[in-house]
């Protein structure tokens, strides 16, 4: 798989996180990964590596989208646009090989193509402040 599409599979993944517990995410991802017939052994591995540490972050993720966004928090946010945010702020604070211009590319990316019309522009104003 190209990066763009592992990236894609890792937000499908993380977007679970907004519908079940913590404590249920093993069985969703065990789930995920047998209906994903496309991801291969070590494209599943680096997706589930990577979901992983996101989601070790996610309250540290969330607290540094809070302090960074006037009249948002991540409680009021569309469940896809905090998904693609929780994702490209790891990237660009977290994940030294994904340039911080790259993530804030691809989450725009996915925001047009699973977000709403204006997904797009918020979440590209989101990451221009980590930027």
């Amino acid at each position: 798989m190209s990066r763009r599409e592992l990236r894609e599979q890792l937000f499908k993944l993380l977007f679970r996180v907004e519908f079940n517990s913590l404590e249920d995410m093993s069985e969703q991802e065990r789930l995920f990964f047998e209906d994903e017939e496309t991801a291969k052994d070590e494209d599943a591995g680096y997706i589930s590596d990577k979901y992983h540490k996101i989601q070790q972050k996610l309250s540290e993720i969330d607290g540094q989208l809070n302090e960074r966004t006037e009249g948002w928090d991540t409680t009021r946010m569309s469940k896809v646009d905090l998904t693609i945010l929780r994702l490209a702020v790891y990237e660009i604070n977290y994940d030294d090989s994904v340039p911080t211009g790259v993530a804030i590319n691809e989450a725009v990316i996915l925001a047009k193509k699973f977000g709403q019309d204006a997904s797009s522009s918020f979440v590209n104003g989101i990451l221009a402040k980590f930027a």
